[in-house]
């Protein structure tokens, strides 16, 4: 591996250590990917990228003499050999254009195929005998789940392929070659795991963030394209609703062929899922992906009367509509429904009022829209379902400041509602949000903020968010805010420093800095210790707090601070900094740290005695 060391994975691999072959593959990335399959290519890149930290701190256990049973190196050499076949994989799959047939079926096996290996290599792997972070076994555990979700996905594509190779095939209900949407499989559609702690308080709960359930966003159907089998078992009538219908063709989008939530209809008159066709045309392509007519202009117009179509004949066979609105009813928790087709009525009027050339009324229009989108979830719906979403994300460029600061909060309250979070995102919401977090009024910069810690609750926004120039807006924030504003911020820099790509950006930004000045101010301690607490992983993070001279202040924290929470933070801030480095953990022998940790070993959370126990071993040595 690096340094010249040599292992069995590498001479598997032919030469290639998997932090090699990751980097080989960060390079095929960068090129750039195009064809039918070039969604799945970038998902593929993604999770193995998520590899990176926890490959780099398996070599660095190595070096240190970890890892060197037999056992060992078998995994590891499977491991490099499942990255060789993603790397070949993703060279085979790039530009491929054919919609169909044999080749396409190949290429889903071997997609399914590579996520099931590398699923199999990470589980047999023995990562828990190593020094790994808790933050780096949570994203392999994260990682090992997306890969098991989409081998079902690759599956289902799979039989949907080979039950329409029987029959002819119609083009026009297939994904333009050049679409950069894949199939109603592609599982770039699966891939937006969601948390479900939903509030500041709950996701600042640890310091190491614990493992969470992840929800997948997912089509009505497991698979819409197969014909309903007679089953003679199904002898009632219970048993015949839980078979899955054939969808009609004109309900299936066109580019991403599932059944279609919010239909629209482009220039030539096509109808396509709004978020598929969104994505077509912000990716510069102006012409129609079924068409190939060049679009006279871009405008989006709700396909009214197919939806209300779609809407009926889902609830005719009993299938859950992609969306909480049906047939002009919003479903209920208890499955129960509330008719809403007034309600619907004046929401559309009051959105209308939005594109409005006077001032004035779109003013009052966006004052009314953030009154009744704080009231109740049935109107975050309602407001999504009219197409509220893009036109406010407009507005957040408004030379009014009123305007502005009352978009932001409609889209804070908006986004509070679960579903409406990718359709924010997908709005290309990020950067204008940012943009309020930067320039607009406080109470903007606070809702802003706010928004921006909803919208991260989603891994694969970590990414979008972090990489916009949120974080260096959100440290300022925390440095310069008021009180409420400080908070928003802190929640929101918590949830985007879970990503690792995220924490090193934030260092850079001075957030090491700001968080051990408020310690010292005894401003937001909770906050500061479970930010520190999600850094400490990281080798540029530690470096900052030992520069800021953090150890004595969080010794301090140790006698002085009752909340149980807070110790188990400081216990664990202090275990990352003192592994391999001697001088950090002189420095807490030196301030008598080892008494306050026996104690908390002692009489600590279950958490908090592992963490000094494992501290306290440490300074032994």
């Amino acid at each position: 591996m690096a340094g010249g060391d040599s292992t069995e994975g590498e001479e598997c691999g032919g030469g290639s250590s998997p932090l090699s072959l990751i980097l080989e593959i960060e390079g095929i990335s960068a090129a750039g990917f195009s064809g039918l399959f070039k969604k799945d290519c970038v998902d593929l890149v993604r999770r193995i990228l998520l590899l990176t930290h926890f490959l780099e701190e398996i070599r660095v256990a190595e070096n240190g003499g970890v890892g060197s049973s037999s056992s060992y190196r078998s995994c590891f050499a499977d491991l490099t050999l499942r990255l060789h076949d993603a790397k070949r994989l993703l060279v085979a799959a790039n530009g491929f254009h054919s919609s169909g047939g044999e080749s396409q079926k190949k290429i889903v096996v071997r997609f399914r195929s590579v996520a099931s290996d590398l699923a199999k290599a990470l589980t047999n792997f023995p990562h828990y005998d190593f020094e790994i972070s808790e933050e780096v076994q949570e994203q392999v555990e994260l990682v090992k789940m997306q890969l098991r979700r989409v081998v079902g996905r690759y599956g289902d594509l799979y039989s949907t392929l080979s039950n329409s190779s029987d029959h002819e095939t119609d083009s026009s209900s297939l994904p333009p070659s050049n679409t950069t949407v894949n199939s109603s499989k592609n599982i770039g559609n699966f891939d937006h795991s969601v948390e479900t702690k939903d509030s500041a308080e709950k996701c600042a709960d640890d310091g190491a963030p614990e493992p969470t359930k992840e929800s997948f966003v997912g089509c009505a159907m497991e698979n819409p394209n197969q014909e309903m089998v007679e089953n003679p078992a199904a002898k009632n009538a219970d048993e015949v609703k839980r078979s899955n219908p054939v969808i009609p063709v004109d309900f299936l989008c066109p580019i991403s062929l599932e059944l279609m939530r919010d239909p629209v209809i482009v220039a030539t008159g096509q109808t396509y899922e709004r978020t598929s066709i969104q994505r077509w045309i912000d990716c510069g392509n102006k012409t129609c992906p079924k068409t190939q007519q060049k679009l006279r202009h871009l405008g989006l117009t709700p396909n009214h009367v197919l939806r209300s179509l779609i809407s009926q004949w889902c609830a005719e066979n009993n299938v859950d509509h992609p969306t909480a609105l049906v047939n002009g009813k919003i479903r209920r928790s208890d499955g129960s429904f509330r008719d809403v087709t007034s309600d619907l009525v004046a929401v559309r009027a009051l959105v209308d009022k939005l594109s409005s050339d006077s001032n004035e009324e779109v003013g009052n229009a966006v004052g009314e829209i953030r009154s009744m989108s704080k009231r109740s979830t049935d109107n975050r719906i309602l407001f999504a379902e009219a197409g509220a979403i893009p036109v406010l994300v407009e507005l957040l460029n408004s030379g009014d400041d009123r305007i502005r600061e009352n978009a932001i909060t409609c889209i804070l309250n908006l986004s509070i509602y679960e579903n409406n979070r990718g359709a924010i995102v997908l709005a290309n919401a990020v950067p204008p949000i940012v943009g309020v977090l930067k320039t607009g009024t406080m109470e903007a910069k606070e809702n802003a903020a706010a928004t921006l810690f909803c919208l991260s609750i989603a891994d694969e926004n970590k990414i979008i968010i972090g990489a916009s120039g949120a974080v260096p807006a959100l440290i300022d924030l925390l440095k310069n805010g008021s009180s409420r504003g400080k908070k928003d911020a802190a929640t929101a820099l918590y949830k985007l420093c879970i990503y690792h790509g995220n924490k090193g950006r934030a260092v850079r930004a001075g957030i090491v800095a700001a968080l051990s000045s408020m310690l010292r101010d005894s401003t937001l301690v909770d906050e500061s210790l479970t930010i520190i607490a999600v850094l400490s992983s990281n080798h540029e993070a530690k470096a900052a707090i030992a520069r800021e001279e953090m150890i004595p202040i969080l010794l301090g924290l140790l006698r002085t601070d009752y909340s149980a929470r807070n110790k188990e933070n400081v216990a664990s801030v202090l275990l990352s900094l003192c592994k391999r480095d001697r001088e950090n953990r002189d420095c807490v022998r030196r301030l008598g740290g080892a008494f306050h940790l026996s104690e908390l070993a002692k009489r600590g959370t279950d958490r908090a005695r592992r963490k000094a126990t494992a501290l306290l071993e440490l300074l032994l040595d």
